[in-house]
């Protein structure tokens, strides 16, 4: 009998090994293009070492070196002061795709997939033909072992090209040579600088020493010795878990009974609780797991639903913080305003995440568009914005109710704005293994948005003030330009020396009134600041006054600061509405005062008076 079409088909058809797979589809792993693949490559890189140090409780010491070795070819070389790797699993951890020990902890980590750093290396020997050269010590008393591989991609297994044992400086750590065909841009937002400067703001226990191409070396020092809380693993949690999971889990639970199944195999759910959600399911507590149906899945998934069950907890995740985010936020920039929150953890598919959100306007800030900065599990995702979750719940967000405009109505608002959003979880759904953009999950888009809104809020009540601010200020330069003409022409018809009319201006205003002036006698300067409080409102302040001389005396106590400029006096102080206090201090006579203004800090609306500044007097 003639063969058919079909069993012609069926002969031709193998199985590909996920090596192949992605050797013929490099851009799924973020090597689409030279420029992504020396980004991607430092990336996988610098992310494992980071988590090695992490586990182990040692402070992160990376060194990045990228070399050019030919035309459109460069050397990246990756060191770190981690515990290192044992010489079986070397080859196994860098020339094997889907090779990891985090697949199945659920806790917050860079890498999951046991993908990242296989992939440069694939990439690396399919660009150039040049294996990887790994070197790796676990501790004194250890050689450090060295080899150079390559991926078998048939069978998705390492191809050793040359081992053996050598002298290294480092009492322990690992480094990764990958030679790879790429291109280096500077001074760009994608760009291998950008992605080690954006990691070191949300990483500040990691010292990074990048040495670029030309040779310049910048060094992102470290800045706190503090480790950062490390995650624990956790079992899932029941919230958002789905039918398909849960009925894999009760298939591969080794209890035997239904209520042993859920306070052991499930976090957040004590003895208590599980007899309750089989109560509510209707289900015999003895009944054996294995035993479900899909039928009898879906009903134990709805009584999961509605059952009142804590919140997973928090030790499983290790968010940035909130000091940490309005540093990484403001940056080099002077900001008017910056505001941070952190949402209470919530469940996707039953993996635990949290937002947390920064926002800073104004000040030095330019540019006509809102800057994003995308954070998954500290890791910047400078890529695939466009397709990310946290950049479409800040689009779908009506900003002219904060004060912004959005064109056609949608889309990232404009003005002098930066919005950072990091997401820390079990599991980051990303979008593909690329892990540049995250998918949108309805969970966590509900919790970016809400955390965004929330710090919008805040600006709208900052740029409201603002804008009552500016208005008080115009009223108050009219007033200072009308009454003192008043005062001027009544004097002068009344043949008297002008009045000091500043406790009249702030009194009108609602101000706080510093009022300053000085005396002289036998060698010393006697000053005297009287300050009233105005307001309807207590004010908490502080009076910062350069003495011009040595220091006598002063009083109430106020604590002296040295600076370049001389020494400060600073008074923290309390007033409540039209309370009045008096501050002292005496110095030794210089030649000439040139009477300088008190600063005062943590008040904006201060009059402050006093007929005694420019001069003597």
């Amino acid at each position: 009998m003639e063969e058919t079409v079909a069993e012609k088909l069926a002969k031709k058809q193998r199985s590909i090994s996920v090596a192949e797979f992605f050797e013929k589809n490099k851009q799924i792993l973020g090597f689409g293009s030279v420029a992504r693949a020396l980004i991607s490559t430092v990336k996988e890189a610098v992310d494992n070492a980071l988590d090695a140090c992490e586990e182990a409780d040692i402070l992160p010491d990376i060194m990045v070196e990228i070399k050019r070795s030919g035309k459109d070819a460069y050397k990246v070389i990756v060191e770190d002061n981690g515990p290192g790797i044992v010489k079986e699993q070397i080859s196994k951890v860098f020339g094997k795709l889907l090779y990891g020990s985090r697949f199945y902890t659920l806790k917050q980590s860079r890498g999951q997939q046991g993908i990242g750093i296989s992939a440069a290396v694939l990439y690396g020997q399919v660009t150039t033909g040049k294996p990887t050269k790994i070197t790796s010590r676990i501790g004194v008393g250890y050689p450090a072992n060295y080899c150079e591989m390559i991926i078998d991609t048939k069978n998705n297994e390492p191809d050793i090209v040359f081992e053996s044992s050598k002298d290294w400086d480092r009492p322990h750590g690992t480094r990764i040579e990958v030679e790879l065909v790429a291109s280096y841009i500077k001074g760009r937002k994608q760009s291998v600088h950008e992605y080690l400067r954006a990691t070191s703001i949300v990483n500040p226990h990691a010292r990074i020493t990048f040495i670029d191409p030309d040779g310049e070396m910048e060094v992102f020092e470290r800045s706190t010795d503090e480790m950062p809380r490390r995650p624990k693993g956790i079992k899932p949690h029941p919230y958002g878990i789905e039918l398909g999971t849960l009925l894999k889990m009760l298939k591969n639970s080794e209890n035997r009974k239904l209520a042993a199944f859920l306070y052991s195999d499930f976090s957040r759910i004590g003895r208590k609780t599980a007899f309750e959600i089989c109560e509510r399911a209707g289900m015999d507590p003895e009944i054996n797991p294995r035993d479900f149906n899909i039928e009898s899945a879906k009903k134990l998934l709805n009584a999961l639903k509605k059952s009142n069950i804590s919140a997973p907890q928090l030790d499983c995740l290790s968010p940035i913080g909130e000091e940490l985010m309005k540093k990484g936020i403001e940056g080099d920039s002077l900001v008017d305003f910056v505001l941070t929150t952190k949402r209470s953890t919530s469940v996707y598919s039953g993996n635990p995440f949290l937002v947390e959100v920064g926002l800073a306007y104004g000040g030095s800030l330019t540019g006509e568009r809102v800057e994003v900065m995308r954070y998954a599990n500290k890791v910047p995702l400078l890529y695939g914005g466009g397709g990310c979750a946290i950049t479409h719940a800040i689009e779908r967000i009506n900003w002219k109710n904060y004060g912004l405009s959005q064109s056609g109505g949608g889309g990232i608002p404009y003005g002098p704005m930066v919005i950072l959003v990091h997401l820390a979880s079990t599991k980051i759904p990303f979008t593909s293994e690329s892990k540049d953009a995250i998918a949108d999950v309805r969970e966590i888009l509900d919790e970016v948005e809400r955390g965004v809104k929330e710090v919008a809020r805040g600006l709208r009540i900052f740029k409201e003030k603002e804008k009552k601010f500016k208005k008080k200020r115009e009223k108050e330069e009219i007033i200072k330009k009308i009454l003192p003409k008043i005062v001027e022409k009544t004097s002068s018809m009344l043949e008297r020396e002008p009045p000091d009319i500043s406790r009249v201006i702030a009194r009108i205003m609602g101000n706080l009134l510093v009022d300053k002036e000085y005396a002289e006698e036998d060698g010393r300067s006697y000053f005297y600041l009287d300050l009233c409080n105005y307001s309807d409102i207590s004010l908490n302040f502080k009076i910062h006054e350069r003495a011009e001389g040595e220091i006598i005396s002063y009083e109430p106590e106020a604590k002296i600061v040295d600076s370049p400029a001389g020494d400060y006096l600073v008074w923290s102080l309390k007033l409540k509405p039209r309370d009045e206090i008096r501050l002292k201090y005496t110095i030794r006579s210089i030649k000439e005062l040139k009477m300088e203004r008190p600063f005062v800090d943590g008040v904006k609306d201060v009059t402050i008076g006093g007929r005694c500044f420019g001069g003597k007097g």
